[in-house]
């Protein structure tokens, strides 16, 4: 880990931003110029960051990891204060910004975990003709596309 001199005021630079992250500069940069981080500039015009943009890429990170796109994570990180750090409140109430959509994709992804191996597994590849999930093409009553997916609660064999 990267000790930096100065103490905590100290504003680092877009190297040990990048050092620090793990994110390479190129993507800080880009992130700066769609708005999720900001940076003050020397008199020789290089970016200097404020500790508090290293949990503002962790959180980038993993809000692009669990699938939230960059407008909806500048839109969460726009209404973080300004001049401050963010306490663990204010990262708290981001959270709970996603938690019914996350929660939704914890549904979706152990449903793709659980069922896409024996619908695919099987050999057949044929949903229409399937015995297993799909027998005399029942679903198709229900219209085009995943239908199962669409809502996970309907039985599998209706």
């Amino acid at each position: 880990m990267v000790q930096l001199e100065g103490g905590p005021s100290r504003l680092l630079t877009v190297g040990e931003l990048s050092q620090r992250s793990g994110v390479a500069v190129s993507a800080l940069h880009y992130y700066e110029r769609q708005n999720l981080l900001t940076s003050e500039r020397t008199v020789g015009n290089q970016r200097r960051y404020r500790r508090d943009a290293l949990r503002r890429v962790a959180f980038i990170r993993v809000s692009q990891r669990v699938g939230v796109p960059l407008a909806r994570i500048a839109e969460a990180l726009a209404t973080l204060p300004d001049g401050r750090s963010p306490t663990k409140r204010d990262w708290a109430r981001l959270s709970n910004l996603w938690r019914d959509e996350l929660d939704a994709k914890i549904i979706d992804l152990q449903h793709l975990r659980d069922d896409l191996t024996s619908c695919i597994g099987c050999g057949c590849l044929s949903l229409r003709t399937c015995g297993l999930q799909n027998p005399e093409d029942t679903r198709g009553a229900r219209g085009d596309g995943p239908t199962i997916w669409a809502d996970p609660r309907l039985p599998a064999s209706s």
